[in-house]
């Protein structure tokens, strides 16, 4: 049986990545493209929601496939805990999934467990990302959701150690860790990860350099995985087979 998709922001750079995925997907086909100027009506009969569109428009595409009781995978960034948070009961009480991916580069999600792994040995931890200067959010979702993992990693020891974050150079404080967004031409996408200690630091770096490649084993596995899924899941990590699992 082959699962109809509704991509949402099929014509962006993501979703231009998932669309030509979905084309090579056993099992799967693209039932619909979604624009800017698309009634949301133009979702019904599918199988799976994929939203790809802009952050701005992302949590009205989660109430409308929520509302006619179609699962998602939502791949577009600006999705921090707190707005997870408010969508939530809309999945729960449609009884239907949602799988919110903030990366879907392996190497970027094993990079963030890589940091979760480390920042209770750290007391200093700092992100910085950089993307290029059309990216339309900052901080980066990925950065967001790698500051929310460091922080529930770090519940034991408490915050990490960030002086003077009242001047806005020290960059903007996610879930109480500072996190510097650059925007450039010439990049495409890095984070650093740089984790201070007492005589020492270790900075865990990821460079994507060609996306459509770097994503594109990662929208496999989360294809099939949010068409089956039950209640709210944030994070690739939960489709690999790490063998661990972050705290949040």
């Amino acid at each position: 049986m082959t699962t109809r998709v509704a991509l949402v922001g099929g014509s962006g750079k993501l979703g231009t990545i998932i669309r030509e995925v979905i084309a090579q997907q056993d099992g799967f086909e693209v039932a619909a493209v979604l624009g800017s100027r698309s009634g949301m009506d133009e979702m019904d009969g599918a199988d799976l929601v994929v939203d790809a569109s802009t952050p701005g428009s992302s949590a009205d595409v989660v109430r409308a496939a929520a509302e006619r009781g179609i699962n998602l995978l939502i791949g577009t960034s600006g999705w921090s805990s707190d707005r997870i948070a408010q969508v939530r009961p809309l999945i729960d009480e449609a009884g239907t999934g949602a799988l919110f991916v903030p990366n879907f580069s392996l190497g970027s999600v094993l990079g963030t467990i890589l940091s979760t792994i480390a920042a209770p040995f750290f007391g200093s931890v700092e992100i910085v990302e950089s993307h290029q200067h059309t990216k339309i959010d900052s901080p980066s979702g990925t950065a967001v959701r790698t500051a929310e993992l460091i922080s529930a990693a770090r519940a034991e020891q408490g915050p990490v150690d960030a002086p003077h974050v009242d001047q806005r150079a020290r960059g903007q404080q996610v879930a109480g860790v500072p996190v510097h967004s650059l925007r450039r031409p010439g990049v495409i996408a890095q984070q650093q990860v740089i984790l201070s200690g007492p005589g020492e630091s270790l900075s865990i770096v990821h460079d994507t350099v060609d996306p459509a490649t770097a994503y594109a084993p990662g929208i496999r596995l989360a294809l099939p995985y949010a068409r089956d899924l039950r209640g709210v899941v944030v994070g690739l990590e939960n489709v690999l087979d790490l063998g661990i699992r972050p705290r949040a």
